[in-house]
């Protein structure tokens, strides 16, 4: 007979208690009859963000090793970044109880999703892709996400009683829904990596309020200035996680056949700028520019220039 989760307790295993997994595991806490086991690798390291809120979510059961928080877990959730997904799928198989659904949160490519699920599929459980289609601070765990693979559709109505309200099925293949995150991310996290690039040269030739105004005229989406600042504050403050997402994003590329230019270009200005987190402390785009800009000398012929 089959277990009623709505009134039986519902063990999950959450694998990665950075900034997805403490949204998760705060919302999911909400749910009655839910527990929640956490593993993070980073438990280990001092200081550490993981290791922080491991210390003051005290509803979350941190686990000693990725076994204890998969053993006897109905549902395990993966959300670590895009470069451990593999190795997260690989530690977490051999524990995985037979029949467990495995919800995989991470960005990457279909070839790596297939992969992972191979594995997983492999060991007796059943995987699940889940594409996040949006930032995950506004809506938490009611953000769009799309699900794939052949048990999806099952999957749904439980996804919908934890709280993903934003979840629907994309398909019934692995590695299509991933496809199309990918492809978003190569123009979000492009368009990141553009207006970082473009306005920090404007700022240093002093043009940036003409660049600003020509990009209304073009895109009228309102105010430029701060979509500017929230784009470029995203690669502040995520720019290491976003590194190993576009790396992911290259695979996808290069797996339909394109040679990935730009996004190649976007994996090494995200990790730059995870080099500069420090000028998220500035409130105002040209303050925020001109912090990051303090660290990099002008060329001697630009500064001539100023003097004259």
């Amino acid at each position: 007979m089959e277990r009623s989760v709505t009134t039986n307790p519902c063990r999950i295993g959450l694998i990665g208690l950075g900034e997805v997994g403490q949204v998760l595991a705060n919302d999911l806490h909400r749910v009655g009859g839910v527990e929640v086991c956490a593993w993070d690798r980073l438990f280990a390291v001092e200081g550490s963000e993981p290791r922080r809120a491991a210390r003051s979510l005290t509803f979350v059961r941190a686990a000693s090793s990725m076994a204890e928080a998969v053993s006897g877990s109905s549902i395990v959730i993966c959300a670590v970044t895009a470069g451990e997904c593999q190795a997260a799928a690989g530690e977490a198989a051999p524990a995985l109880t037979h029949g467990a659904l495995y919800l995989d949160l991470n960005s990457v490519s279909p070839r790596t999703r297939t992969e992972a699920a191979g594995t997983l599929e492999a060991a007796g459980g059943r995987y699940v892709e889940a594409a996040v289609m949006s930032p995950i601070a506004p809506k938490r765990i009611a953000s769009p996400v799309w699900l794939g693979g052949p048990h999806a559709r099952a999957f749904l109505p439980l996804a919908q009683w934890l709280g993903f309200a934003g979840a629907k099925v994309y398909s019934d293949a692995i590695g299509e829904a991933s496809a199309a995150k990918m492809c978003r991310s190569v123009i979000i996290k492009g368009m990141e990596a553009l207006l970082a690039e473009s306005l920090l040269t404007a700022r240093r030739h002093g043009v940036e309020d003409a660049v600003l105004a020509s990009l209304q005229d073009l895109f009228p989406v309102g105010d430029w200035r701060a979509l500017a600042r929230y784009m470029i504050s995203r690669s502040l403050q995520h720019g290491r996680r976003r590194a190993e997402e576009m790396r992911e994003a290259v695979k996808t590329v290069a797996e339909a056949g394109f040679e990935p230019w730009m996004s190649r270009a976007s994996v090494e200005r995200q990790q730059w700028a995870a080099e500069h987190a420090e000028a998220l402390s500035q409130q105002a785009l040209t303050d925020m520019l001109d912090h990051m800009l303090a660290r990099m000398p002008a060329p001697a012929r630009l500064t001539e220039a100023a003097r004259r």
